[in-house]
């Protein structure tokens, strides 16, 4: 395990639950070694047995303790462990030695027999969900799983083990660790063997098991995504089918799994067929009859408002509580006397006994009871027809409802108007409605006073009143009202701040309690809340299956059909799979309803591509559609820069004139998300329309302007963007001569570096150069390996405001030794080894010192920052990398990027940041958000950190790349030099590699 990586704290080193190795740890502290000791006998006892069988490195996937059988070799510089560390047994390797010690005793049974047992054994059930595709592990048996208890694995004859090794038959050996449940190990093997439609569909069996280290909605996505590239290539693949489904049930989306079942069902499998027919059938059922139940309550309560005798939804208000009290609502506004306001007394009651107990229903059937309907019987008569008619509200007879004293109808009233989008006084709604003394309402005023701050650009005040609400809803049980708060933050942080790992969490956790309380249609709204998170994170085929989820359970409905297929087409664009992305716009188009933004942006996108029957229409319609109304300043410049992508490819000069004053428009509102959306999009349009002219001098002003570097250097500078498809680099040499190459061929996303976006002959341009600036709008920013390893380069990001100090003056700050919280499972890193000189400017926090809030104020004087602690990055939890941190006395303990950007770094420290991955980031397409790019907004002149795993030995590397910072080398100069003295002594540290500097 690396000394300085973790992912999500959940699990330690394996796929139990942390609780589940106290017993196990408790005997080990007892005997240090002995677990070694058990290891070294057994593993003695093993080669003994296979002395005949080659000898082999061990693969390890990431993370995973080394396999105990043969496996293929791999480059020394890959494999070589650290010679003095004796390997000890991990705890995610418990089920690997008991399946060592069953094979062992199966092998000392077997052995005096006359001929070898099958393998695998005859049995009349089989353990493991999933499909393999080995022929021997695919003949179908009915499913068992275990009841409780600790698994077994299946025992694996060594001779079995030894002659797949010797015919390296990695993805047999793989079979059998999946078989044997240790499908870490498995990967390990899977790993050695090429990509096919086979080996492939059992990595996604493995992948979907091996999320220890990792959350399972992240091990889930990933194999989801195997399997579709698998679908793609060989749509009747019977493995691949069958495990789709199971990563789709396990997904909760049954309807699309029950379509994957059908699938396999038609195939006409001996067995497998017939549970893939019994499987579909069940899935389908239980989901739909949950819809049907929402249906037939919802069907329930619609006659109440216009029917005094109509029958009471008693029995569905105990099950179905949210809207029915919706309902129960407008019945007491309709109710046209005394004596039918009176008999909704036992709605009342079943519906207060639904949320918890209380009388807040009765007491407001009792309230209404003794109005004057005299005076309140025409006024809810006129409500009737208004709500049934779905007409505006007049004017007048809203005054008339304020004037009158009956707050009830009057919020009713105004709750329909904000529901359709009219304008309302605010103010006066929340009073009203904080007036009635419900709860309910109470959440729904704050809502609405949250929405108002929004729109006045005060988010931090909308979003803590949200979550206050929020709080306040769940101490009252009002689990609908819970909900609908939980989808408002989902929408906020993606549509106005753009944060999609909290907008992750509530999206989650209104789901959930749309399903746990059976609202269907909450749960179809969460659903395609969930696809925008996972656009957001770039997982195209989990949004993908989320949507077509919802889909599913509307299929019939044309304005689901535009929404989801709008949709579908900008995931399908994020894929390069054009003609899928044009077929679903088609289908949207012709649902009839507008393309909304996701639209629009996919048809400005796809104008690249030739004309597209019917594009200019609808674009227009569109973008009227979306500028009805007030829309804010960072929306009107993100529409006009769709529409002059649009433009550029029919009217070039049109195009431009309008991306440019987008641009200008856009540079105005920097705290606003659409606004940095519309820069982007402007930006990277121009700069490839530069790039595509030949303008190569335009494109590298372009390049700075959008990462605000106004002064681009007069030499010994690269330009780098990307725009899908379309890729340009510039680079201006030593001499100033400047050299461009634009491309418009890609066919595939940005993978995890930049390899190959610089062409040799743009490298070559830069030769001579001291140091190059890069100026790499992103999605490219903080990609490692955009240069060779002999360059020295930085990505430069933003201007410097003040002339930072000398850098051996101020105070030099280290963070290490930290003491994370015990729970998290974190190995202590190694103490750090003191410094060769004294360093009287040097304070150290440590320990259960190095609290996030501590270490937040210690930075702010710094002139320079270590920080040597554990890095986690994981979308559900943030959008860029944590830093692991000693627990506050209220249990936080990361130090995140958000909370950086929001402090002042007086002293423009030089930061080194010595944790796994922490230049990490999501890959959004109009903005760098990370740890690196969040220091320097804060106010650093330069920060270094690594984007992958990185071992123990590597706060050497950093201190000495900073020793020869101190000697007078530029910090560009100072890592190339220390990455090929490293590299010259240590070949295999391939690490090294991804170390980047943001200046």
């Amino acid at each position: 395990m690396n000394g300085h990586c973790t992912h999500l704290p959940a699990f330690v080193d394996g796929e139990l639950p942390l609780e589940h190795h106290e017993g196990f740890r408790a005997h080990l502290a007892s005997c240090e070694d002995c677990g070694a000791r058990f290891h070294d006998l057994l593993q003695a006892d093993i080669l003994g047995r296979l002395a005949a069988a080659k000898a082999a490195p061990t693969p390890e996937a990431p993370g995973a303790s080394p396999a105990p059988w043969p496996v293929p070799s791999e480059p020394a510089e890959v494999m070589a462990p650290p010679p003095a560390r004796r390997w000890r047994p991990q705890w995610n390797h418990l089920g690997a030695l008991a399946l060592a010690l069953t094979a062992v005793s199966t092998w000392t049974a077997r052995v005096t027999e006359d001929a070898p047992a099958p393998w695998p054994p005859p049995e009349p059930t089989r353990r493991l969900e999933a499909r393999l595709t080995s022929a021997a592990l695919d003949a179908h048996r009915p499913f068992a799983p275990l009841r409780g208890g600790t698994p077994v694995p299946e025992p694996v004859p060594l001779r079995e083990l030894a002659g797949m090794e010797d015919r390296q038959d990695w993805r047999g050996i793989a079979s059998a660790f999946l078989i044997a449940g240790d499908s870490r190990q498995a990967l390990g093997y899977l790993g050695h063997v090429p990509a096919s439609p086979d080996t492939d569909s059992d990595r996604a069996v493995a992948l979907a098991l091996a999320h220890a280290g990792t959350s399972e909605q992240a091990a889930l996505d990933e194999a989801l995504a195997v399997l579709e590239d698998v679908l793609r290539k060989k749509p009747d693949h019977p493995q691949a089918l069958w495990n789709l489904a199971l990563v789709l049930r396990n997904l909760e989306l049954p309807l699309l799994a029950a379509e994957a079942f059908d699938a396999v069902a038609k195939l006409g499998e001996p067995g497998w067929s017939a549970e893939a027919r019994d499987r579909a059938g069940r899935l389908r059922e239980e989901t739909l009859a949950r819809g049907r139940a929402w249906k037939q309550a919802f069907a329930a309560t619609q006659d109440l408002m216009a029917d005094t005798t109509a029958p009471l939804p008693v029995e569905e208000a105990s099950r179905l509580p949210g809207i029915v009290r919706l309902a129960f609502y407008d019945a007491v506004r309709a109710a046209p006397s005394k004596d039918a306001v009176l008999r909704l007394l036992p709605l009342a009651d079943a519906l207060d006994r639904a949320y918890g107990g209380g009388s807040v229903l009765h007491a407001t059937v009792l309230r209404v009871a003794e109005r004057d309907f005299e005076k309140r019987g025409p006024l809810a008569r006129d409500y009737v027809r208004f709500v049934r008619d779905g007409a505006l509200f007049p004017k007048a007879f809203l005054e008339a409802l304020r004037r009158s004293g009956e707050d009830d109808l009057y919020v009713g009233a105004l709750g329909y108007e904000l529901k359709a989008g009219r304008p309302v006084d605010v103010a006066a709604f929340a009073r009203a409605a904080d007036g009635l003394g419900d709860p309910w309402f109470h959440l729904i005023a704050e809502r609405e006073r949250a929405n108002l701050e929004l729109r006045e650009g005060q988010w931090w005040k909308a979003e803590t009143r949200v979550l206050e609400a929020l709080r306040t809803c769940e101490a009252e049980r009002l689990d609908y009202r819970c909900a609908e708060l939980h989808g408002w933050l989902t929408d906020m942080y993606l549509g106005e701040l753009h944060r999609p790992a909290e907008a992750h969490e509530h999206a989650l956790r209104g789901w959930r309690l749309a399903r746990q309380h059976g609202e269907w249609q909450q749960e179809r709204q969460f659903l395609q809340e969930l696809a925008q998170v996972a656009r957001f994170h770039h997982v195209a085929p989990t949004a993908s299956a989320y949507l077509r989820e919802s889909l599913a359970r509307a299929p019939d409905d044309s304005r689901q059909a535009g929404y989801v297929h709008r949709n579908l087409a900008t995931l399908a664009w994020m894929d390069f799979r054009v003609d899928e992305a044009r077929q679903h716009l088609e289908q949207s188009m012709a649902s009839g309803q507008p393309l909304g933004l996701n639209g629009a942006g996919a048809l400005a996108d796809l104008a690249r591509f030739g004309p597209m029957p019917g594009a200019a229409d609808a674009l227009s319609r569109a973008l009227s559609g979306l500028r009805q109304g007030e829309p804010r300043p960072g929306e009107r410049a993100l529409l006009d820069a769709i529409q002059g992508e649009f433009e550029l490819e029919r009217a070039p000069a049109a195009g431009r004139a309008l991306l440019a004053s987008a641009l200008t428009q856009a540079e105005q509102w920097p705290d606003d998300v659409n606004a940095r959306r519309a820069r982007a999009r402007a930006s990277a349009a121009l700069i490839s329309d530069a790039g595509r002219a030949g303008a190569h001098e335009e494109a590298l002003r372009l390049a700075g302007r959008q990462l605000q570097v106004m002064e681009v250097p007069e030499r010994c500078v690269l330009a780098v963007s990307v725009q899908h498809e379309r890729t340009l680099a510039v680079a201006r040499g030593p001499s100033g001569a400047v050299l461009g190459d634009f491309n418009e061929t890609r066919t595939a996303p940005l993978g995890q570096d930049a390899s190959g976006l610089v062409p040799p002959a743009v490298q070559e341009a830069l030769r001579g150069c001291e140091q190059v600036q890069v100026l790499a709008p992103p999605p490219v920013t903080g990609l490692p390996r955009l240069l060779p390893s002999d360059f020295a380069w930085s990505y430069r990001v933003g201007h410097a405001t003040v002339q930072p100090p000398p850098v051996d003056s101020g105070v030099h700050l280290v963070v290490a030794n930290v003491d994370t919280p015990p729970a998290l499972g974190l190995a202590r890193l190694p103490p750090m080894a003191p410094p060769a000189k004294q360093d009287a400017r040097r304070v150290m926090l440590e320990g259960s010192r190095a609290t996030p809030s501590r270490v937040l104020t210690a930075m702010r004087t710094a002139t320079e920052v270590e920080i040597h602690t554990h890095g986690v990055f994981s979308p559900e939890l943030s959008d860029a990398s944590l830093l692991m941190l000693a627990p506050e006395g209220d249990g936080r303990y990361a130090l995140t990027a958000q909370q950086v950007c929001a402090e002042g770094l007086t002293g423009a420290p030089l930061v080194f940041l010595a944790a796994c991955g922490a230049a990490r980031t999501a890959p959004f397409p109009h903005e760098s958000f990370s740890l690196p790019v969040a220091f320097l907004d804060a106010g650093a002149r330069a920060v270094m950190a690594a984007t992958v795993d990185i071992p123990d030995t590597a706060g050497r590397f950093f201190s000495d790349v900073r020793e020869r910072i101190h000697a007078g080398a530029a910090p560009s100069v100072a890592l190339r030099d220390e990455r090929q003295a490293w590299l010259q002594a240590s070949p295999g540290d391939r690490w090294v590699h991804d170390v980047l500097l943001f200046e």
